[in-house]
């Protein structure tokens, strides 16, 4: 069911302080002031200048002058979120906000103490997230999209607007007088997100409460993993970690792949394409001999056979 900004923080309980990631536009603005207004003096803002654009300089302008008013104390982090070669200019820039999130709650002053932090994404954001899952062909993890709730670096972290839509926001916050900055690379075609968000309308004509239903089949996709990754908990204490071969090849086909992909996204923090576990496998399966050897790309590294069992490489 869709909420509004205040239900939605009426549900929101999390330890405080709290730190808000606060962009300057209308998304994090709406969760910093509404969590601004319901724990007074217990709220901390944290900007992270990307320093993409021009107006760079002018969003953390607008931050620090919004801050003073409301007397919220705001930490400022500059990230280089350029991207290499071969990375999305999204994910780039996804990748250096959290990096600088983490760094700002680990070394700056203000935020001594807290571990709770909020993002703004909200119900739009999940859609366009599932879609984009969708189009890549994603199994279960990118399908259940992005969870309401999770632990990384020792933070709790929230995602309290996940069942508000994009269009209640603006209104809301007009109705409150506070103002926000729009980013123009939200209109810049490049971006598949935005490319996505232009037919969202088409939706909104032809399903009535799309945005629940997906986001249901989003908590059912969610729900699936998490008693997967149960059953490959309860595989790898019979194959062990890292797994060794002959346990591993009498699992049936299914439980040998979801054991190999817990393992590798788990243990070895990399995640494999369908491609690579598709020639992975076989190979496993060929391991009858000690003198088959075993040396794959996987993910980010490398999958080997070391003795009688399997090992992950990183990539030198």
């Amino acid at each position: 069911m869709s909420l509004s900004v205040t239900q939605a923080l009426d549900a929101f309980a999390p330890r405080l302080p709290l730190a808000v990631a606060w962009s300057g536009g209308a998304d994090s603005t709406a969760l910093l002031w509404a969590c601004a207004q319901r724990w007074p003096g217990q709220v901390r803002a944290i900007h992270i200048h990307h320093g993409l654009q021009a107006a760079a300089e002018s969003f953390q302008a607008h931050c620090q002058d919004l801050a003073a008013q409301w007397a919220v104390p705001l930490a400022v982090v500059r990230v280089n979120a350029h991207a290499a070669s071969g990375q999305s200019p999204e994910d780039a820039a996804r990748r250096a906000r959290y990096a600088g999130l983490v760094q700002a709650i680990q070394t700056d002053p203000l935020l001594h103490g807290i571990t709770d932090i909020a993002l703004a994404q909200h119900a739009d954001d999940q859609v366009e997230t599932l879609l984009l899952a969708l189009s890549r062909g994603a199994g279960l993890p990118g399908l259940a999209s992005m969870p309401g709730t999770w632990q990384r670096q020792g933070l709790q972290w929230h995602r309290p607007l996940l069942k508000v839509p994009a269009s209640v926001i603006r209104p809301w916050l007009q109705q409150h007088g506070v103002s926000w900055v729009e980013d123009p690379s939200n209109a810049d075609p490049r971006y598949t997100r935005n490319r996505i968000r232009a037919f969202l309308p088409a939706l909104d004509a032809t399903f009535v409460g799309w945005r629940d239903t997906f986001a249901r089949s989003a908590a059912h996709c969610a729900e699936a993993q998490l008693a997967l990754n149960e059953l490959a908990q309860m595989d790898l204490a019979v194959t062990g970690v890292p797994p060794l071969l002959v346990p591993l090849q009498a699992l049936s086909p299914s439980r040998r792949v979801n054991v190999l992909r817990y393992w590798l996204r788990e243990h070895c923090h990399t995640t494999p394409s369908t491609a690579q576990m598709e020639a992975l496998v076989p190979q496993i399966l060929a391991c009858t001999t000690r003198g088959h050897r075993l040396h794959l790309k996987v993910g980010s590294g490398f999958v080997v056979r070391q003795l009688d069992a399997l090992a992950w490489q990183p990539h030198a």
